[in-house]
């Protein structure tokens, strides 16, 4: 559900001085917390304070008493606490203003401002800004929130019970650092239901322009900030799109789950002579379709609604051709049990996307599973590799951007992969 005015602050949010559990860990379980693992899983806890509320701050200590850092815990879930410090930190209105300047900074270092005007547009028209992410859960030490900058707008999610539980302070944070026009709230994850809170779109602060605009690597990009995917766009990805400069002029291109089409446009911009965006989403289509048209590039990309699997399957049949082919699926690895039904999936379309690349064509192929490995995605595209008797090199390999660090510690925290593979 939408609302279009901020809610009412909860009754249970913290208060300067707010008392603090104490909790011990089971004899050896604190041996990965110690080497920098973020949590801490129920089985792992001697005993469970009988007070304890979703979102309460809590003491960690190991069996034998001694300190280990200082989190938020949830009674609800099986992750049961997620830490925030190696100290005894007080989690008030001066630990979320630091933090987020830590954030801001590390982007600011990193993610210089790119903003160019789209060939369409008035030369007197204002530069549309910048898109990326400003905090990143646990790699910017506030685990169970992400903060997206989308221009003079802002979209944060709050995914746990302690962030949600720390709203206000979280949203003056914010404002203060970052004095965007307009926040809005993106907590429609299912993440949210399991912590045992409501899903939620919401403004919360200002309004939303008509047409909120970004610059995305030189191309003119709207968002739309309530009911796009994520936050509005899929951020992870932009610095992985320059990696088809190369290989997409002259070239015939399919671009399978391309949602608003930046890797289309990316490819119709280097010189493809025909691009082919394929989606299940309408107004991901639509979106699409429109982005083609605002950057001058209608007369080289076609978007249309599909099942991938069934257009893959045809695109076979019909013994169609193509130069290159990307592959930017959703996630499909949900649970760590259900690894070999992804497997399956991916293996099939990347099989068929192989078998439709002329001698000497690119496989631009992702996964955004943190649940599969590296290497376990590598060895699915080998064996798909050898199924269709191709020759196949990986060329070039790309993550998750700068704006989305990894953890060291939390393998969780590297979740996407993308290979450039040329199919000889």
């Amino acid at each position: 559900m939408v609302s279009t005015h901020p809610p009412q602050a909860r009754q249970d949010a913290p208060l300067p001085g707010e008392a603090v559990h104490t909790i011990r860990l089971r004899p050896g379980e604190q041996d990965r917390l110690l080497a920098g693992h973020p949590w801490i899983y129920q089985n792992e806890l001697e005993g469970w304070p009988p007070d304890a509320a979703p979102g309460d701050l809590v003491d960690l200590h190991d069996s034998q008493g001694h300190f280990l850092g200082r989190g938020y815990l949830n009674p609800r879930t099986t992750l049961a606490v997620r830490v925030l410090a190696r100290g005894r930190v007080p989690v008030d209105q001066e630990f979320f203003l630091s933090r987020i300047r830590q954030a801001l900074a590390l982007r600011e270092r990193f993610m210089p401002d790119r903003r160019t005007r789209p060939p369409q547009a008035r030369q007197d028209a204002p530069l549309p800004g910048p898109a990326y992410r400003v905090v990143h859960g646990e790699a910017d030490g506030l685990p169970g929130l992400v903060v997206d900058r989308y221009g003079d707008a802002v979209a944060i999610q709050l995914l746990t019970a302690g962030m949600d539980r720390r709203r206000e302070l979280i949203l003056t944070a914010v404002e203060e650092v970052l004095r965007p026009r307009t926040i809005v709230a993106r907590n429609d994850s299912p993440m949210r239901e399991r912590e045992g809170l409501p899903r939620e779109r919401a403004i919360l602060r200002g309004q939303i322009p008509p047409e909120p605009t970004v610059t995305i690597n030189g191309l003119d990009v709207t968002v739309d900030l309530l009911e796009g995917q994520k936050t509005g766009l899929f951020l992870d990805q932009i610095d992985n799109y320059p990696l088809i400069e190369r290989m997409a002029g002259g070239a015939d291109v399919l671009d399978c789950f391309c949602y608003v089409g930046l890797w289309s446009l990316h490819a119709a911009r280097s010189g493809a002579t025909r691009v082919t965006g394929i989606d299940q989403s309408p107004a991901a289509i639509k979106q699409a379709t429109a982005l083609a048209a605002r950057n001058g590039l209608t007369d080289h990309c076609a978007f249309r609604v599909g099942n991938v699997f069934d257009e893959l399957r045809e695109h076979d049949r019909r013994r169609e051709a193509f130069d290159l082919v990307i592959l930017d699926p959703p996630a499909f690895v949900k649970a760590r049990n259900r690894i070999p039904e992804a497997l399956a999936g991916y293996k099939e379309i990347n099989l068929r996307a192989m078998r439709l690349l002329r001698p000497g064509g690119f496989l631009v192929t992702c996964s955004c599973s943190y649940h599969l490995s590296a290497e376990q995605f590598l060895s699915m595209l080998w064996d798909a590799a050898r199924d269709v008797r191709r020759t196949v090199r990986l060329v070039a390999r790309g993550a998750q951007g700068r704006d989305h660090p990894v953890l060291l510690g939390l393998p969780e925290s590297e979740y996407l992969k993308c290979c450039v593979l040329q199919v000889l």
